[in-house]
């Protein structure tokens, strides 16, 4: 009996257990959207303080088991975390606002997205709205001074002109120095194609209106995913998408005018004749015996120069500088048009700019298209795809170092005329009329490219997809170079060169990703994966002369065909690649990745090689000791280390090659280049350790940040024995290193309804230097650069300029060789060959940055950027011409007629003029300056009429504005700008080097 009782009571003490747990757990429901009512697909929602959690689906519904009074948190990249705490109602329908705290911003990494918030690694993001209506022919002109630690300097002011990024100082001396492109997951083809001496842009086809985003990875742990390409670090591009909701179609046009940012002063036609002529005088007893033969001779000169015309009555002044440079433009007009539904979502753009160079003949005209889809076939499989295509056209001219170049015409003399009597050029000049060669011939260049995409993804199960990618990248290039029978230096009865090439690129990736939130203290992302790259390239040229006249301008036309080339190439990645990342409570983080590359570039032995990362962060501010502070709302401490590789060495430098030959007209094989098996990529290994703060609930945040990079296994040939039968072998010997400073600062300086005010200021410090170089540290010298131990890459070498001895106005120079101390011997001479060259000087900036402000009131914007760089110096390659104390009859800059050496006591820098006299011209530091600069980068100021106004019109914003860029340069530089290099070799030197282009547009942009 007693038993039955404790059967009973048990039972019914069970039915009231289970009673009132289902009384407590219900499920409840809902939907979860943004603020303009879109659903959110993928929002973690979790029990808070349990680890029970689901997502949300793709239209952004969810069901989750829950008591009353039990809270539920919601969670989404990009918007700010919402809590419902559960009452009586099974249905709560959640709007999640869009985080305006910089920190939640989502961007884009190898083969994945994260958070700011929760990223070890340092990676700065630039936005659409950074490159947006800046009137430049490419949009990585559009980055500079908004990134620390990237520097970014186009050669020249050519349309067409390459660019140089470094990213965090020069990692290589022989190798490739370019960032990996990565578009939309695509790493781009990104070789100059030129034939022409002068490097183009290869990215130039990449349209601004497409780009949603760029991201610049900076530190290994961000770049190592990318391997053996990552040393010089990655640019990745993500391009525009559709969202779901209503289409939106926008327009935007803008047009404006360009001039060169700078001009020099040179001598007048009578301030010609009146230094030329005391050059010769002073020039008696060296290249004249007499004063009367002295004049005699530059008399006669000034007769050949000036044509016929009557030069001692100034019939002629013929301003060339003003001749060679032209008002130039830019003219922009691009649309797009978005949208999507719950399944489907599109993006459509088009664009054309047509640029006019600031130098006559050179011209760009470009169109894009794009077109980005992706469909959702269920809640588990998603398929993309991304097509573009484009084409350059461009009219270019000769490279720096060729006389016609338009720029080199500011050697001729304003004595001598332009154009003939019947408006023909003149071809009587000291060098050959530029205008000549403008009339008589044109080399252009036209540039293909096709970028695609597919893409897919299916969720296995909760958190884990798998990922496949196929992209493809063409590239593909023609030039035609067509010389008349009357243009400079032709003999032949007009030329003919054409040549094209063709670059394929493919890529293949599958990898499975994992992303999962355990309950509310554990975050876990894991990728693993493989892809395949494989780059082929075909090029061909030919050319031909003797042609019955100019109107036949193609290779059939010519009656010789005198030289023709052909070769075919190709280079393969295979890579294995993994990365995990951890998060506990959003304060510990931890990262890990690897990948193992392996190349067709390198040697048998050293094919493949592995590149590991490792970072961690501490979010201070999330520990109970500062959740309270009222002034500190964000602290984070980060770190990391890692390796990356340098593959852009070409794709044949370890391999055996012979080439063909003829040996009286029978055919041969010769060896042209030894092998070496164990050649394999530089190696770059990055320390990186940086502090994340904000304040005031993120009105000021900002980044500090110290690296050190360490590359070893630099590339170079090696001398071999002549009885080897090659001159030389390519070598991994050889190291050195960047270590620096970065520092970031943002603030919201006023945050008012009708006000707003916040500014952007980045600056970074590096120092670059040599640790080891081959044959037992040997120096290597290239033109006025060295490679030398204890120096930054290519440092300025050559003999140090002491100024004018004012007794007798010759040009002294430092001797400079070494005392029995150690000390240098500071002695001058007035000839160079006695004294010894000396490193004096950087060609890169240890100092470069940038600030930007965006000021609103109420539908008025004005931003402004600029720029600065500290440190470095240009060698004006020319100066030796331009302003040589009237050595030879090339027109010379105003200092030397103003400032020269005339008489005994005169302090000057200029020495005294003397014809043929090689007075002070030797190639040193008299023409080396330093580069400092600040600069206007660019400024918009815009208005947008209000919507009350516009929205019975169907339109949802018009707005217009005028933009400027390269406004205004503070500088001591005395050439014509601090950002002109030559583009024809040398590193840090400007020969005739086009200034870049001050443009002030006016624009509107309209949507609907």
């Amino acid at each position: 009996m007693k038993n039955r009782k404790l059967l009973f009571s048990f039972s019914i003490l069970m039915m009231l257990t289970c009673y009132f747990s289902f009384a407590q757990s219900k499920t409840v429901s809902g939907t979860v959207t943004d603020d303009q009512g879109l659903p959110l697909p993928g929002v973690n929602i979790t029990i808070q303080g349990t680890t029970t959690g689901t997502q949300t689906d793709f239209d952004g519904n969810y069901s989750i088991s829950a008591a009353e009074g039990e809270t539920l948190v919601f969670s989404y990249l990009g918007f700010q975390n919402q809590q419902v705490i559960i009452t009586t109602t099974s249905t709560y329908n959640v709007t999640m606002a869009a985080s305006t705290d910089e920190l939640d911003e989502v961007l884009v990494v190898g083969y994945g997205t994260q958070s700011k918030r929760t990223l070890t690694d340092n990676i700065v993001k630039l936005s659409a709205e950074d490159i947006d209506e800046v009137p430049v022919s490419n949009f990585q002109s559009a980055l500079v001074g908004k990134a620390a630690g990237v520097q970014i300097t186009q050669t020249n002011g050519k349309v067409e002109g390459g660019l140089n990024i470094r990213v965090r100082g020069a990692t290589s001396i022989s190798a490739g120095t370019q960032p990996l492109y990565v578009l939309d997951g695509i790493p781009l083809y990104n070789a100059n194609e030129s034939n022409n001496g002068a490097p183009t842009n290869p990215l130039l086809s990449i349209s601004p209106n497409e780009i949603e985003s760029i991201e610049i990875l900076k530190d290994a742990s961000s770049a190592a995913i990318y391997g053996s390409r990552g040393a010089n670090g990655v640019v990745i591009i993500t391009t525009k998408t559709g969202k779901e909701g209503k289409a939106e179609f926008s327009v935007n046009l803008s047009h404006g005018l360009s001039e060169p940012t700078n001009t020099r002063d040179w001598l007048s036609s009578a301030q010609y004749i009146e230094l030329f002529t005391e050059a010769a005088i002073n020039a008696v007893g060296t290249s004249f015996a007499d004063e009367a033969s002295a004049i005699e001779y530059i008399e006669g000169t000034f007769d050949f120069l000036a044509a016929g015309t009557d030069w001692r009555n100034g019939a002629v002044d013929t301003d060339w500088q003003d001749l060679a440079f032209q008002n130039g433009y830019v003219s922009d007009a691009d649309f797009s048009m978005s949208g999507g539904n719950a399944k489907t979502s599109y993006f459509f753009s088009g664009s054309l700019n047509e640029t006019r160079g600031i130098v006559r003949g050179n011209e760009l005209r470009r169109f894009n298209g794009r077109t980005n889809i992706t469909h959702k076939f269920s809640d588990r499989f998603n398929i993309g795809m991304n097509l573009s295509y484009s084409r350059s056209d461009i009219d270019r001219i000769a490279n720096d170092n060729a006389f016609v170049t338009p720029l080199q015409a500011i050697a001729q003399p304003h004595i001598s005329p332009a154009y003939n009597e019947d408006g023909t050029p003149n071809a009587n000049t000291i060098y050959p009329n530029f205008l000549l060669q403008e009339e008589n011939a044109f080399y252009n260049t036209i540039i293909r490219r096709v970028n695609g995409r597919t893409f897919g993804d299916y969720e296995i199960l909760d958190g884990l997809k798998i990922n496949g990618n196929f992209a493809y990248d063409l590239y593909y290039q023609t030039e035609d170079n067509f010389t008349g029978r009357n243009a400079p230096f032709q003999s032949t009865n007009g030329e003919v060169f054409a040549s094209s090439v063709n670059a394929e690129n493919y890529i293949v990736s599958g990898f499975l990703s994992y992303d999962k939130q355990l309950g509310d203290l554990h975050t876990l992302g894991l990728v693993a994966g493989t892809e395949l790259n494989e780059t082929t390239r075909r090029y061909e040229s030919v050319t031909a002369n003797q042609f019955p006249s100019d109107d036949f301008q193609t290779v059939d036309g010519g009656a010789d065909i005198v030289a023709g080339s052909g070769n075919r190439s190709a280079n393969a990645f295979f890579s294995l690649f993994a990365r995990a990342t951890y998060d506990y409570a959003n304060k510990y983080l931890l990262k890990a990745s690897i990948r193992r590359d392996g190349s067709s570039r390198f040697g048998a032995n050293e094919r493949y090689g592995v590149f590991p990362a490792f970072s961690a962060g501490w979010v201070i501010s999330e520990e109970s000791f500062l959740q309270d502070s009222q002034t500190l709302s964000y602290l984070k401490l980060r770190g990391s280390w890692g390796k990356t590789g340098n593959a852009d060495i070409g794709n044949f430098p370890s391999r055996y090659l012979f080439g063909a030959i003829s040996y009286n007209q029978r055919p041969g094989i010769s060896l042209s280049q030894p092998g070496n098996p164990d050649l394999t990529w530089e190696t770059t290994t990055q320390t990186d350790f940086g502090i994340e703060f904000g304040f005031l609930n993120g009105r000021i945040s900002g980044e500090v940040d110290y690296y050190h990079k360490n590359t070893d296994g630099l590339l170079f040939n090696v001398p071999l024995i002549p009885s080897s039968g090659a001159s030389s072998i390519s070598s991994n010997i050889g190291e050195l290193e960047n270590k620096g400073f970065e520092f970031v600062l943002n603030a919201d300086i006023i945050q008012t309804e009708g006000f707003q005010w916040s500014t952007s200021f980045n600056a970074a410090y590096n120092k670059n230097e040599i640790l080891s170089l081959p044959n037992n540290n040997n120096d290597i010298v290239s033109g006025q650069n060295i490679q030398r131990v204890g120096e930054p890459v290519n440092a300025f070498y050559m003999y140090e300029y002491a100024g004018v001895d004012p007794d007798n106005g010759d040009g002294l120079y430092y001797i400079n060789s070494t005392n029995e101390d150690g000390s240098l011997n500071r002695e001058t001479t007035n000839n160079p060959n006695e004294a010894n060259r000396v490193v004096v000087g950087n060609p890169f900036p240890e100092w470069y940055g940038g600030i930007t402000n965006t000021i609103n009131f109420m539908n008025v914007d004005l931003s402004f950027t600029f720029q600065g760089e500290f440190g470095s110096a240009i060698y004006n390659g020319g100066g030796r011409f331009q302003s040589a104390s009237a050595d030879y009859f090339d027109n010379q800059t105003l200092d030397q007629y103003t400032d020269r050496w005339q008489q005994p006591g005169d302090i000057t820098d200029v020495p005294q003029a003397r014809l043929f006299g090689g007075n002070g011209t030797a190639q040193s530091t008299r023409y080396l300056d330093e580069n400092d600069f600040i600069r206007l980068r660019n400024a918009t100021l815009g208005y947008t009429i209000p919507d009350e106004i516009i929205k019975r019109y169907g339109f949802t914003k018009i707005r217009v504005y005028v933009t400027g860029v390269n406004l205004l340069t503070i500088t001591d530089y005395e050439g014509y700008d601090p950002e002109a290099r030559s583009d024809a070799g040398g590193v840090g030197q400007a020969f005739y080097s086009v200034p870049p282009a001050r443009t002030f547009s006016v624009g509107l942009n309209v949507k609907f």
